[in-house]
């Protein structure tokens, strides 16, 4: 294990990295309790039955989904004797969640996400901790805390979940049905975080951007929001993003207003971006320029 000057996040924060735009670009999700351990690889190594976790892997794949092993902060089953699976389509203008109960982990395996009848609505809003520390320490260092002090304030919506991605921005936490990233958030922000999005609104100072979009429009559309102040889920939509090899435009519309945002890739110091790391690189930045 690394030492505690080596940790990713240490490192990050010491280089002033910002996370506007860094969420990881996925759209849709298939959430399925599994109470662990999680092996580093998460479903292909984590303690399942022979050959679930290669199957569900390989169901995230063909429904272009993905898939994260989630569990209460107590570990205990949130139904006994029953596994909690979601799915959630975070696209559009309308992102849905459905959630059912499994008899057991096995049957995750034929669960189809495309069949919204197979589910029932759930209303939201759920919050997911990345805990998985045996991928990354900083996430169970920094996400454990995180996870606990929200599970207290919003215990039926409060999940630990594997991987979600940007190890050096722990404690990461993302907000369903819209799929909304935020990252470096103290144990103490979660309730305030889950709180505001529950109310339509985002804590701007730890967003770190919305699964649906590419990173370069994540950058433009936090800039418009932080410029502007404007914090409601609906005040700023991105229209249309284009990317020519480093550098991005972005038509955004804030109100009744349409902007467009210019953004520019750049390249930061090398750096390890994992805690378990081999190799140092260089991690992008999304720019705002005019």
């Amino acid at each position: 294990m690394p030492a505690l000057d080596g940790r990713c996040t240490l490192r990050s924060e010491d280089r002033g990295e910002p996370p506007a735009g860094t969420a990881s670009t996925v759209p849709r999700w298939l959430l399925i309790e599994s109470a662990g351990p999680w092996g580093r690889q998460g479903l292909l190594d984590g303690r399942l039955p022979d050959g679930i976790g290669r199957s569900l892997h390989d169901l995230g794949h063909a429904k272009r989904a993905r898939v994260l092993l989630i569990r209460r902060v107590d570990r205990r089953p949130a139904v006994p004797d029953a596994v909690t699976c979601f799915a959630v389509d975070a696209r559009g203008s309308a992102p849905w969640i459905g959630w059912r109960l499994l008899p057991s982990i096995e049957a995750a395996t034929a669960v189809d996400p495309d069949d919204r009848s197979a589910f029932e609505p759930f209303a939201g809003p759920l919050a997911v901790v990345c805990t998985h520390g045996r991928r990354d320490a900083c996430c169970a260092e920094r996400g454990r805390p995180l996870a606990q002090a929200t599970a207290a304030a919003f215990p039926d919506a409060t999940w630990e979940s594997t991987h979600v991605g940007g190890d050096r921005f722990a404690a990461n936490l993302v907000l369903f049905p819209h799929a909304l990233y935020f990252g470096r958030v103290e144990a103490v922000r979660g309730p305030e975080i889950v709180g505001a999005y529950a109310d339509g609104r985002i804590v701007l100072d730890r967003f770190r951007g919305r699964s649906t979009i590419p990173m370069f429009a994540q950058a433009a559309e936090i800039h418009v929001r932080t410029a502007d102040g404007l914090d409601g889920l609906d005040d700023v939509v991105v229209e249309d993003a284009r990317l020519d090899g480093d550098e991005g435009l972005v038509r955004v519309r804030a109100g009744a207003a349409v902007r467009e945002v210019r953004v520019r890739a750049e390249l930061g110091a090398p750096m390890r971006l994992t805690c378990s790391s081999a190799a140092e690189e260089r991690p992008v930045t999304w720019r705002v320029h005019t």
